[in-house]
């Protein structure tokens, strides 16, 4: 089969198209034929290296994070999935590789595709919905009247995590430049801050549940928009020792990952409020809750450009640089 890989660390210049064999099916997995893949930032920062010390690879290695397509084979073991069913996923971190023309996922970590849902439209969704799902549910359990701050409300993410906020019955505010401002408004957000114009910090205050996904100066701005208690989650500021251990980290990398968060997490505790950091992690069974939101129109993918297969490079390199008008990249294998 024809697949995407990285071969060495780094930019751009070391991944390739090649030919690899089909992947081996185990008892549990399902042997997928994927018809999209989407683009996510995680994907460059495999690419690049980043990730390497709290999740490493053995190159070379076949990226990519999403997928939907059409089963064609299954496992002895496998009483979820059978030959034909129109399925999408995240699958495991140990078990990426979506740019390809099939991928063997565990039955655990897939789900059927929504029915309302084209494959190009069900690709761009499954690591930003669970991300989503992850922060707002599992971490933050943000209730009815409760206040989320969500930043680039326009992006991939973002998007996805404004109408996830306000399904959930929560007040949202968001960031977005001037043009998306109607857009993210749409999406069911009820505060808009100019991020071009305006600072967050002079305007939010008393919120409960911030997500950030820009990290940096951004991060610690956020800190102090929170009420007393309130949460800041964030999917690339410094990693946590909970993600650590949850990750298996060894002793060592332990302690460097503590150091990393120390200057953000006493920030937090002078102001009362948390910080945690958010690896998400692959879910089927998450996946399927999602769907009647999906189905009935509560939450909607937003897919900026989809590109062919073999121009899967050329994709990675359109989101790169921020050239996205407003949510995810896809790649298109039919």
């Amino acid at each position: 089969m024809k697949a995407f890989m990285v071969e060495k660390y780094g930019d751009a210049a070391g991944m390739r198209a090649a030919e690899i064999p089909d992947p081996q099916v185990g008892a549990d997995d399902v042997l997928v034929k994927i018809h999209a893949a989407g683009v996510n930032p995680l994907d460059m920062k495999i690419r690049n290296g980043d990730l390497k010390a709290i999740v490493p690879y053995r190159l070379p290695l076949v990226l990519g994070n999403d997928l939907a397509g059409t089963v064609v084979r299954v496992g002895s073991s496998v009483d979820r999935f059978a030959v034909g069913d129109e399925v999408y996923a995240r699958p495991d971190k140990d078990r990426i590789g979506t740019f390809a023309e099939l991928l063997a996922v565990h039955q655990d970590d897939l789900a059927p595709k929504p029915a309302t849902l084209t494959m190009t439209e069900a690709a761009s969704l499954p690591l930003v919905a669970l991300t989503a799902w992850q922060a707002l549910i599992e971490r933050a359990h943000v209730q009815p009247g409760q206040k989320v701050f969500i930043h680039a409300g326009a992006g991939g993410l973002g998007s996805i995590a404004v109408q996830l906020a306000k399904a959930l019955g929560a007040y949202v505010a968001t960031t977005a430049s001037t043009a998306k401002v109607d857009l993210v408004k749409e999406l069911g957000a009820d505060e808009v801050i100019d991020y071009r114009t305006q600072d967050f910090t002079e305007i939010l205050h008393g919120y409960d549940v911030v997500l950030d996904s820009l990290g940096g100066e951004n991060l610690a701005k956020s800190l102090r928009v929170l009420k007393p208690g309130g949460q800041a989650i964030s999917v690339v500021g410094p990693p946590d020792p909970a993600t650590a251990r949850e990750l298996g980290s060894n002793p060592v990398l332990r302690l460097a990952v503590t150091a990393l968060s120390a200057k953000t997490r006493r920030q937090a505790k002078r102001l009362g409020v948390t910080y945690a950091f958010l690896f998400m992690k692959a879910s089927g069974a998450q996946l399927r809750e999602l769907t009647p939101l999906i189905d009935a129109g509560k939450i909607r993918p937003i897919v900026d450009r989809v590109f062919p297969f073999d121009e899967t490079l050329q994709a990675m390199e359109y989101a790169e640089k921020g050239r996205p008008k407003a949510g995810k990249v896809v790649v298109s294998m039919t």
